[in-house]
């Protein structure tokens, strides 16, 4: 799974941070945020994305090895130590079409963002607004347009996910939507 706070941009899925440059020929250590670092081999070309500026450019990845839990990436057009260091931060995103699909009841932690959420008696909470990840379990930021809550992502709370239908049935413990 693409990693959830940086996991969408408009049609983007991110799968991997530029961590540091690798070596004096440009090629850049990548940390994957995704379930399946063995893809990388198998990509082609990619969407350099500066998510600080939010600059987008196409790139052809020409080589990629796994080294560790990294990714190690060469990029056309970076083929010095300086041209790595600059691409420090950046992330490597696929068109969301290019996405891997997953198993029948599975989805994405991006696919969740705009979700309708309402609790199992019929109460409108919000829209899922943004995934964070957190030690224990990932938490659904979840607004009404005046306030955010955080809803951890449980099965004792989460009732039901339907992606098609763009809602989420959840059963918040006492005080959990006061906080």
């Amino acid at each position: 799974m693409t990693s959830p706070n940086v996991g969408r941009d408009g049609a983007l899925v991110v799968i991997g941070e530029i961590a540091r440059p690798h070596g004096l020929r440009g090629e850049v250590r990548v940390t994957p945020l995704t379930d399946h670092p063995e893809r990388f081999e198998n990509i082609t070309d990619c969407v350099l994305w500066d998510r600080a500026r939010d600059t987008r450019e196409r790139r052809r990845i020409t080589g990629a090895r796994r080294q560790g839990a990294a990714v190690l990436v060469t990029l056309a057009g970076c083929e010095t130590v300086e041209a790595a260091g600059a691409l420090v931060g950046h992330f490597l995103a696929l068109p969301e079409g290019e996405a891997l699909p997953l198993p029948p009841g599975s989805f994405y932690p991006w696919q969740l963002e705009g979700c309708r959420v309402l609790t199992d008696d019929g109460r409108e909470v919000g829209q899922v607004a943004r995934v964070e990840q957190s030690p224990a379990q990932d938490l659904w930021v979840v607004t009404d347009g005046v306030r955010e809550r955080l809803i951890p992502a449980v099965a004792e709370i989460v009732l039901e996910v339907d992606i098609a239908a763009r809602r989420v049935v959840i059963r918040p413990p006492d005080g959990l939507l006061e906080l």
